[in-house]
């Protein structure tokens, strides 16, 4: 059972940010051997949508408001634990960051940066691609956008 939090970056405990952090470098970084540098001055002005497993971060990403990453909002930073995969934890978390957006900013349209490898998964959630690819770190990507429903 996933416990969903969202929190202003001002709300976050030091616990909670740690869980975070910790949680993008274990998969963007090492996982994905990347070297980036993910503390993008973005999670001052987003909300941050955590999955908590009792007291273990599984799923996390960041809702950024329009203007900041995008003209429309945006959903990035996802991130599922490598403990929690291949049960679903990554599209209910994909669901609720579009509920949660559509909240926090109405209903409108969100894109996302998404890395071309989950072109699929993206498209079965409503995205659609609307770039080329391009290399962001070393990492081929598309711009995916999702219209919203009337």
């Amino acid at each position: 059972m996933i416990t969903w939090k969202i929190k202003k970056f001002n709300d976050l405990s030091p616990d909670e940010l740690y869980a975070i952090l910790r949680l993008r470098s274990e998969v963007f970084v090492v996982e994905q051997n990347c070297v980036f540098l993910d503390m993008d001055n973005k999670d001052q002005s987003s909300w941050h949508l955590m999955g908590w497993d009792n007291d273990l971060l599984i799923a996390y990403s960041r809702l950024v408001p329009p203007g900041i990453s995008y003209q429309q909002p945006s959903i990035g930073r996802v991130v599922t634990s490598p403990a929690a995969r291949g049960g679903g934890t990554g599209k209910l978390l994909m669901k609720e960051s579009i509920i949660q957006s559509e909240k926090l900013f109405g209903n409108l349209p969100i894109t996302i940066g998404a890395q071309l490898y989950l072109k699929k998964f993206y498209t079965s959630l409503g995205f659609e691609q609307s770039s080329d690819i391009y290399d962001e770190d070393g990492i081929d990507h598309i711009e995916m956008i999702r219209q919203p429903f009337s």
